[in-house]
């Protein structure tokens, strides 16, 4: 009988943790992102008037 290889299956739950952290960030960087009031310049410079 095959003996458990406990080191594969700690890195494959830490990858899974890892990987649902990363899913977490990025749910809270794209509500963060929805929620940003939205700029009427659309990022160019105001002009002088000269």
């Amino acid at each position: 009988m095959a003996k458990p290889n406990y080191s594969f299956e700690k890195r494959q739950r830490e990858l899974a943790k890892k990987k649902k952290q990363d899913e977490k960030a990025a749910q809270k960087a794209a509500a963060r992102e929805a929620a940003k009031p939205a700029t009427p310049n659309d990022g160019r410079e105001p002009s002088s008037g000269q």
